[in-house]
C-alpha cells in the first residue's frame, strides 16, 4: 500500500514557520549560505560517481593472476588498470607489446619491483 503524504495547511504551515523563526538556535540559511553550503555538502549512499572514461567489460583471465591481484586489497581492478596503463604507456603501440610477449620480457623493471 503506498503511503500517503499529509500536507499542512497553509494556516499551519504558518505557525511552524513562525515557531522556526522565533527559535534563535535554528535560524534558517539565506539564500547566500545555501550557495555556500552547496558545493561541500557530501554526496549519499549509493554508487560512487565514476570518471566517465571508464568502460565495463566482462574478461576471463585465469584464476591465479586473478587471486594474485586480489590478494592486493582493496582497490585491485584500479591497480590492474594501473599496471594494463603503465605498458600501453611504455609500448606506445600494441604490436610492441606482442613482441615482448612472444620474448617473455613484457613487464620492465620499473613495474617488477612495483608489483
Amino acid at each position: 500500500m503506498k503511503k500517503k503524504i499529509i500536507r499542512p495547511t497553509a494556516a499551519e504551515d504558518a505557525a511552524i514557520t513562525k515557531a522556526a523563526m522565533a527559535d534563535p538556535d535554528s535560524t534558517p540559511f539565506t539564500d547566500e549560505e545555501w550557495e555556500q553550503a552547496r558545493p561541500t555538502m557530501v554526496r549519499g549512499r549509493g554508487r560512487p560517481l565514476g570518471s566517465g572514461s571508464k568502460e565495463q567489460v566482462t574478461l576471463r583471465i585465469d584464476k591465479d593472476v586473478l587471486d594474485f591481484y586480489k590478494s592486493k586489497g582493496e582497490g585491485w581492478q584500479t591497480f590492474i588498470n594501473q599496471v594494463l596503463g603503465e605498458i600501453k604507456k611504455e609500448a606506445k603501440s600494441i604490436s610492441v607489446v606482442e613482441k615482448k610477449i612472444i620474448k617473455g620480457n613484457l613487464i620492465s623493471n620499473k613495474l617488477k619491483i612495483a608489483a
